[in-house]
């Protein structure tokens, strides 16, 4: 026994008392893979403070996870050695290196959006806000006095050259989200619609809101192009004008302040001046997009547009088509140029999982907040006089609704209307002058603008449905320009397809017939207050609103009658019929989340 006491003494002394170390036949995977374990291992990682860089702290031993950026060395190798030296610290796809000036903050890199007066650098150039609405200093212009139309120019040629290079003075631009035809689309460049249809042979009428002076624009930059900007159409709501031997000139009889208070209270553009324009495209207003009119300025009624309404959230237009160097995001599924490739998304404001209801943020990624929250457009607001009902039709050859010049056609306007719905991918099919007009099966009619999508790769959104009669070119099958500045003066509508007919190069003798033409139009605004969204049951128990099962592609693979029989016996015949919706959900909810069951096992694509 001596002897045995004895030698275990020489082994304590030999291995040292205070660290008395045992070897795992299983190494702890746990911890790095490590096998060496101690009876001095006071954070209890697996680590003795031999080789335990910090054995205060569980979380750092060797062979732990280092954590880039934290200044601590986790792994106990001495440097933060498995970081990449140059790590892309907020996860926004960017590193110092690669320009990020704030690696701390993912909404701040070479690729992000200015966000205007709020004093940062988003998109890291060196530049706080560039590209924003500079609001003058406090005494800048209220010693102007107006010396016409390019003084302006004189202390802003930046500006002005931002706003000459934009869709709103060049009325084209890139069609980026266009499937067809050039590069370059827009008003002025061969779009076809079904209201005016194209501005060739009355570019003096149209251009009324064009942000222009008169003369049609150029792509070539020059001092005269830039003059020709009237810039307070944008920047003082209190400016009119009026058009004198086909220049834009101040209409100071019908102004409120004189030309010199107009230059010295310019402001950022508000919703008046935005709506001089879009509210009455189309010939008046309200008449063309169907979810914007002149109400739309001040009204207080929130059941009309609970964001625009003053008593609702009160926003002006660019609260979300927010602008960079005069240029403006916002995309409708029938307009060829983008002016600025940013997406206005219901996310800047709101959460991306804004319901309750687990099942209904659910439907977030392939339904359009739009759908469910404009159940009508073409509404009245209950403080405006006016009657904002939109056009749904319009007929050249019924001759005029007006008994003197300008002699408009006939329309067809109604309150209240139900949108159609069909699936979009932001691209889409638009007619341009000269293309072979194709009739659309569906419809009847030949198209003038389609949203492309389906159930595989778009989202669901609301959309107007527009009608008109058009002439097309027999021999050719084009659309043709119709002149309208022809129509408003005569309303015959076949001496203004005569003319159009010359002003594209053919013969005024052409045969030429009428047809239908239509066309789809995005709808974003006019949203109702949340409690009038759509219910569940508005889309998925009928076909009043929309046909689920019919060309939105949601049918089963076979019929209703032999669905459930495909995999049960006959007493589950009816499996599928239910009569309300909270029975449908818990029935689908039990083939998906107890069965497992995947779409493609009933229907034609998968999610």
């Amino acid at each position: 026994m001596k002897r045995l006491l004895f030698v275990f003494g020489v082994l304590v002394i030999l291995l040292g008392v205070g660290d008395i170390q045992f070897v795992d036949a299983a190494p702890d995977k746990g911890k790095g893979g490590s096998s060496i374990k101690s009876a001095r291992d006071r954070d209890n990682d697996g680590y003795n403070r031999k080789v335990d860089c910090n054995d205060q702290e569980a979380s750092i031993y060797p062979g732990a996870k280092e954590i880039c950026g934290d200044g601590i060395d986790q792994d106990c190798n001495g440097a933060d050695l498995a970081c990449p030296i140059d790590p892309d610290m907020d996860h926004d796809g960017y590193t110092v290196i690669e320009g990020d000036c704030n690696d701390q903050n993912g909404s701040i890199n070479p690729a992000a959006n200015e966000i205007c007066s709020d004093g940062i650098d988003q998109n890291c150039d060196g530049i706080v806000d560039e590209g924003c609405p500079v609001e003058p200093p406090t005494g800048g212009h209220e010693g102007l006095t107006y010396s016409g139309p390019g003084m302006c120019v004189e202390c802003h040629s930046v500006e002005a050259s931002d706003m000459f290079a934009s869709t709103h003075y060049q009325w084209q631009g890139d069609a980026i989200y266009m499937t067809t035809g050039p590069m370059k689309q827009g008003k002025i460049s061969g779009s076809v619609n079904t209201y005016c249809g194209n501005v060739t042979g009355n570019w003096g009428g149209c251009s009324a809101c064009h942000v222009g002076r008169g003369i049609p624009p150029e792509e070539s930059l020059s001092q005269n192009q830039l003059e020709n900007i009237d810039c307070l159409v944008c920047h003082q709501k209190d400016y009119k004008r009026i058009k004198v031997n086909g220049v834009m000139v101040p209409d100071t009889a019908n102004m409120t302040i004189s030309m010199d208070r107009a230059v010295q209270t310019i402001h950022l553009p508000e919703r008046a001046n935005c709506l001089a324009c879009h509210a009455k495209a189309g010939g008046g207003d309200a008449v063309k997009r169907g979810d914007i009119a002149l109400a739309t300025i001040n009204t207080t009624d929130r059941n009309y547009d609970v964001h625009m309404s003053t008593t609702g959230a009160d926003l002006d237009c660019q609260s979300c088509h927010v602008v960079q160097r005069h240029r403006f995001p916002g995309k409708g599924s029938d307009l060829r140029p983008t002016d600025l490739d940013v997406q206005v998304e219901c996310s800047s404001c709101h959460t991306t999982s804004p319901h309750s209801s687990s099942d209904i943020n659910k439907h977030t990624a392939r339904v359009a907040c739009q759908t469910c929250h404009i159940p009508l457009y073409g509404k009245n607001a209950s403080d405006s006089s006016a009657d904002e009902a939109t056009e749904l039709n319009r007929s050249w050859q019924s001759g005029s609704e007006h008994s003197a010049p300008p002699l408009h056609p006939v329309l067809t306007k109604a309150n209240n209307v139900m949108p159609q719905y069909k699936f979009w991918n932001r691209f889409s099919t638009n007619y341009l002058l000269g293309d072979v007009a194709q009739i659309d099966p569906e419809t009847g009619a030949y198209a003038t603008s389609r949203p492309q999508g389906n159930i595989n790769d778009g989202k669901l959104y609301p959309f107007k449905y527009k009608t008109s009669d058009y002439p097309l070119r027999t021999a050719s099958q084009e659309l043709i320009a119709l002149d309208t500045k022809v129509f408003f003066a005569t309303a015959d509508a076949d001496a203004a397809a005569k003319a159009g007919l010359i002003n594209m190069g053919y013969s005024a003798g052409d045969s030429f017939e009428w047809v239908t033409t239509d066309t789809y139009q995005l709808l974003n605004h006019q949203v109702s207050p949340k409690r009038q969204a759509l219910q569940c049951a508005d889309c998925h128990l009928n076909t009043n609103r929309i046909d689920l099962q019919g060309a939105i592609g949601y049918a089963p693979k076979q019929p209703k009658s032999t669905c459930a029989t495909s995999c049960h016996d006959s007493s589950k015949a009816n499996e599928w019929e239910f009569g309300n919706w909270e029975e449908l959900l818990a029935h689908h909810n039990k083939h998906i989340n107890e069965k497992g069951a995947t779409c493609s096992d009933c229907h034609t694509f998968n999610r």
